[in-house]
This record gives structure tokens, C-alpha cells and sequence, in this order.
């Protein structure tokens, strides 16, 4: 019973790095490698939420350090965020970021004196880079 409960006491230490790093990085090549994009924009969601929940993370280790149960919340969130059954990465980018990009673009076309779509295409014409940059590889 010793080794088993040594087992579930440090579980974290295998399912955090699994279900926030191994699991999305095998998914995301298996996605780029599919014909479908609704996975290639679950993947790509995940590591944008990914990578803003790790900053914001790094800037409140002071405040999250006093919280417990903070590891395992975040493991929590991060398996809602991966799990195919919810795809959580895609309803907060889609339901969140992306409003709140929209709501930035509206602001800056009405400065400049645009006219905004909600169109898919002119989103992804707006974040790309314009006609005058190059890119390198």
C-alpha cells in the first residue's frame, strides 16, 4: 500500500507535463498532418491559451503560491482545454479572444475610417502580416 499511495501522492508530477505538454504536442502534429482545420484551430488555441495562462502564471507565482490547490486547478483547466469531448481551447478563443480581438478591430477601423467585418477572412487578413513584409524561413 506504501508504493501505491507514494504513487497517487506524486501523480501530478506525470499527469500535469501528459495533459499540458505531451498529449497537445502529439494532438497538434497529428492535426497538422489531417486534411480537417476545425483541429488545426483547436491546436492552435490551446497553445495561444497555453501560453498566456504560463505568463500570467510566471507574473502571479507570488499570489499563486499561497493557493494549495493551485497545481491541481490549473491541471484541471488545462485537461478541459485538451480533452476532445469539451474542446475548451476552441470555446474560450472563440466565445473570448477572438470577441475581444473583433472589439479591437472595430475600435481601430473606426479610427482609420474602415468599416469592420466579422468575416473570418478579413480576421485572418488583419493579424497577417501586409503586403510589404517578407517572410524569412
Amino acid at each position: 500500500m506504501g508504493h501505491f499511495w507514494t504513487f497517487l501522492t506524486h501523480l501530478h508530477t506525470i499527469a500535469g507535463p501528459s495533459v499540458m505538454l505531451l498529449y497537445p504536442l502529439y494532438a497538434s502534429v497529428q492535426a497538422i498532418e489531417s486534411p480537417s482545420k476545425v483541429d488545426d484551430e483547436q491546436w492552435l488555441a490551446y497553445w495561444i491559451l497555453y501560453s498566456f495562462l504560463t505568463l500570467t502564471e510566471m507574473v502571479l507565482q507570488p499570489v499563486l503560491q499561497w493557493i494549495p490547490i493551485w497545481y491541481e486547478m490549473k491541471v484541471l483547466l488545462v485537461a478541459w482545454l485538451v480533452l476532445p469531448q469539451f474542446r475548451g481551447a476552441s470555446f474560450i478563443y472563440e466565445r473570448i479572444v477572438r470577441e475581444q480581438l473583433m472589439k479591437s478591430r472595430t475600435k481601430v477601423g473606426k479610427d482609420h475610417g474602415h468599416s469592420p467585418s466579422k468575416d473570418k477572412s478579413h480576421f485572418v487578413e488583419y493579424v497577417s502580416p501586409g503586403k510589404g513584409h517578407q517572410e524569412v524561413y
